[in-house]
């Protein structure tokens, strides 16, 4: 049994019972392991519900629902704002940045176009330790929003600087907050400290890359075909197997 499948099923398994008992659902089709193990099968293969439920013996709508109920229960475990920046204060640093999830969508789409890059996505905010490893990620916007725009409604301009922590964000993020770095404009006119000082953010700024890399290989992230209000569940659920940890 792999990482992800064994923490799928102790978080499944805990959360799940609760919901049974709540829906008041004692039989399942699928098994409690099996079931958990529906969840990452899903989000790392990106395969159809029909070719989901096909494998492991059982219809489409039962695996649609299954890893339906799934996702909440892994979203649900993944930490808020402030208990992810718990510990952190003055004299510590953490990285801002965003990446776009690439969406199922047609061109008249316009909210969703992204114009930084030139596809249709949701666009999600991340909190990074300084050593890569992601603390929390926002919930999902559309891709046209601008990175300062949907960094404001998720608290984390409001959060950094009453406590001091000095955010390390894009260009974009100008305007933020006193503790918030962001890099010099037009860099070829610089003088050379600016210049320095620019390399200097770009070497504090290159760990937060690796929060996205450890969503890449979540296959349902490199392209969703879901409705877009549930890609921040699946960003979040993604986090919570990367990051919780449990000891049996």
């Amino acid at each position: 049994m792999t990482q992800a499948p064994r923490r799928a099923h102790h978080l499944v398994r805990s959360g799940g019972r609760h919901r049974r008992r709540a829906r008041n659902t004692r039989w399942r089709k699928l098994g409690r392991f099996q079931q958990a193990l529906l969840t990452p099968v899903h989000l790392r293969k990106n395969e159809t519900f029909s070719q989901l439920g096909a494998g492991l013996g059982t219809s489409q709508s039962t695996a649609w629902r299954y890893a339906d109920e799934n996702l909440d229960v892994l979203a649900s475990r993944s930490p808020g704002l402030h208990k992810a920046l718990t510990g952190l204060g003055e004299g510590d640093h953490v990285i801002v940045d965003d990446t776009l999830i690439p969406i199922d969508r047609i061109r008249a789409n316009e909210p969703y176009c992204s114009m930084k890059h030139p596809r249709h996505g949701m666009n999600v905010q991340v909190i990074t330790h300084p050593d890569g490893t992601p603390l929390w990620f926002s919930r999902a916007a559309p891709g046209r929003t601008h990175d300062l725009t949907a960094a404001r409604p998720t608290a984390v301009v409001q959060t950094c600087p009453p406590r001091q922590i000095l955010a390390f964000a894009n260009r974009a993020d100008q305007g933020a907050g006193a503790t918030f770095r962001t890099p010099y404009h037009h860099h070829c006119e610089q003088p050379e400290h600016q210049k320095q000082s620019n390399r200097d953010h770009a070497r504090l700024r290159t760990p937060g890359e690796r929060a996205f890399a450890q969503l890449k290989p979540w296959r349902l992230l490199r392209r969703t075909r879901c409705s877009t209000h549930r890609t921040s569940t699946i960003v979040q659920a993604a986090h919570t197997l990367l990051t919780c940890s449990h000891s049996g």
